[in-house]
């Protein structure tokens, strides 16, 4: 069972993805997202990111699969999302993919502005960020590196401690 923490990590990203609102994500809702980052990725390989992005919905939807609905609840995604922990190399490539798209000038680091583009376009909205980046820029250089930012994106979609720096990655938890 998911705990508090958990759920409200997943809240936040969940609703970022549900493009219509319905509660529900569909293989849709992953293309939306694909298509999103794709117009903003910095160095990455847009086909790349975009398989990166949708290949997340048929782990999700098998995940969910049982009900036969095609489609995916909060309580089905913390379902996969405990399960993290063993799938290391997916996790990571996923943060991989996600690090090159925020790279936007492609000098191998995450500025502050860059961090700030990150979390607009995963809500889709502006987003204040002067609060949490310097919750992970640790050593305090303005900037984050691939190995940082991988460690906080595995912090945030493998981990359950709430003083983990990548608790924050993607902003301030849902209330």
């Amino acid at each position: 069972m998911a705990s508090e923490l958990q759920r409200r990590k997943v809240s936040g990203v969940f609703r970022a993805m549900d493009v219509d609102g319905d509660g529900r994500l569909t293989e849709a809702d992953f293309q939306a997202l694909a298509r999103r980052w794709t117009a903003v990725a910095g160095s990455a390989d847009p086909e790349r990111l975009a398989s990166v992005m949708t290949g997340w919905w048929p782990v999700l939807r098998a995940a969910s699969g049982r009900d036969g609905d095609n489609a995916v609840t909060i309580d089905e995604v913390l379902l996969v999302v405990e399960g993290l922990g063993d799938r290391a190399d997916a996790v990571s490539a996923t943060a991989d993919a996600m690090f090159e798209a925020v790279d936007i000038d492609g000098d191998g680091l995450i500025s502050r502005s860059e961090y700030g583009a990150l979390i607009e376009t995963w809500n889709g909205t502006p987003t204040v960020t002067d609060e949490v980046f310097p919750r992970l820029d640790l050593d305090g250089d303005g900037h984050l590196t691939r190995d940082e930012f991988r460690t906080h994106w595995t912090e945030f979609w493998a981990g359950d401690d709430p003083d983990a720096p990548g608790t924050y990655v993607f902003g301030a938890l849902v209330e």
